[in-house]
């Protein structure tokens, strides 16, 4: 029995956005985008996805590997093609010059300045299909809609627990819960954010790096620090280790001995930025925007439109503790989390865990599961807002 149209462009947009994919961690700050060709006879001649900032996008990519072939076929694209001058000229002026005869799209341009590639499309006599139904392609594309409506980056909350849902190992144990392949997969999505967030807590009780390493990398992550009170040591590993520029969030405050705690963190090359105080004060703050060293729902807002302001931070991923997993939860600031289960076998990691578990945290936000499987004994789940 023959597939229908209908279900023909569903396959052919999900084999667009698993081609999309492989730009994770590289497409950005633009969005990921996938786009397969099929000549006039229906057979499949290309498939591209966007490459870096500046370098094709997709529906480019593909027409220069189709070539004459593309002439009178259809083309499925995951996102509307843009229709404006920026790094690169508009996607709608090459297909319209390859002849495609048929454009099918999976998701609506949610920019402004890009928008309008389907009327173009139409008003050049060219056959115009929108499939926002298509699951693959609405997950792909949240993170992009969810930055361009909120200004905000998306944020990856990971951590890794015991079976028992604790963050950390009894003492004198190993501080690692994750085996070395977790390690390995943490590492390479370091390699693919534009920023590391970590708090205080974990500088002082870890004293981590937050780099990516013995991993290829698609970037170099900026490892930023939640530190309302300046008190991070000079000699912290972040500070003197490893690579990526490293950018301190605190208070505003004119404190003599703030400033000279700030003097001391710059001179190792750190950026001190302070965030304002905002309308969104908890009472409890006593009007001071934080609380034992923690930043406010407004402070932490604030804090990432800067990071995506000033940063160009799209994509940032939380390496923390409990503590600012709950804020950044609360704060409905979670779009995405990466989670690294211990098995059960583990008898060195059995610790209470804090109440509420960051998993107690992640069931109430009802995330919809992306994908789920093992890296060694570990089991490691990724999930996402729905959309």
């Amino acid at each position: 029995m023959p597939i229908s149209t209908h279900d023909h462009d569903r396959l052919m947009l999900e084999r667009a956005a698993r081609r999309a994919l492989r730009g994770h961690g590289e497409a950005e700050p633009n969005p990921s985008v996938g786009c397969v060709i099929a000549d006039i006879d229906g057979q499949v001649i290309a498939e591209g996805r966007t490459r870096h900032p500046g370098g094709p996008h997709a529906e480019v990519e593909a027409l220069r590997i189709a070539g004459i072939a593309a002439r009178g076929g259809t083309a499925w694209v995951t996102l509307e093609p843009c229709n404006h001058h920026g790094r690169t000229p508009p996607c709608v002026d090459a297909i319209i010059a390859a002849g495609i005869a048929r454009v099918v799209v999976g998701s609506p341009e949610s920019n402004d300045f890009a928008s309008g590639g389907m009327n173009r499309l139409r008003d050049a006599g060219i056959e115009v299909v929108l499939r926002p139904d298509v699951a693959a392609v609405r997950r792909l594309h949240a993170s992009f809609h969810a930055r361009v409506s909120t200004g905000l980056p998306w944020v990856v909350a990971k951590w890794a627990e015991t079976d028992r849902g604790a963050l950390k190992t009894p003492p004198g144990a190993s501080p690692w819960i994750s085996g070395p392949r977790s390690l390995r997969m943490v590492h390479r999505e370091r390699g693919r954010t534009d920023a590391i967030l970590t708090g205080i807590g974990t500088i002082l009780a870890d004293d981590p790096r937050l780099d990516a390493r013995d991993v290829r990398q698609r970037r170099t992550p900026i490892r930023v620090v939640v530190d309302p009170d300046l008190a991070t040591p000079p000699t912290a590993s972040i500070l003197n280790a490893g690579s990526g520029p490293v950018i301190i969030a605190c208070r505003e405050d004119d404190r003599d001995d703030l400033r000279a705690r700030a003097e001391q963190l710059i001179a190792t090359g750190a950026t001190i930025m302070p965030i304002e105080a905002s309308s969104e004060l908890n009472p409890e703050d006593g009007g001071h925007g934080g609380l034992r060293g923690r930043f406010s729902t407004g402070r932490m807002r604030g804090l990432l439109r800067q990071l995506a302001k000033d940063h160009e931070v799209a994509t940032l991923l939380t390496e923390c503790g409990a503590g600012l997993l709950r804020n950044l939860f609360e704060a409905d600031l979670v779009d995405a989390t990466l989670v690294f289960t211990a098995p059960a076998t583990s008898s060195k990691l059995k610790v209470e865990a804090s109440v509420p578990r960051p998993r107690d945290l992640l069931q109430r936000a009802s995330f919809e599961t992306l994908w789920s499987g093992f890296r060694g004994d570990d089991r490691v789940v990724w999930s996402q807002r729905p959309s």
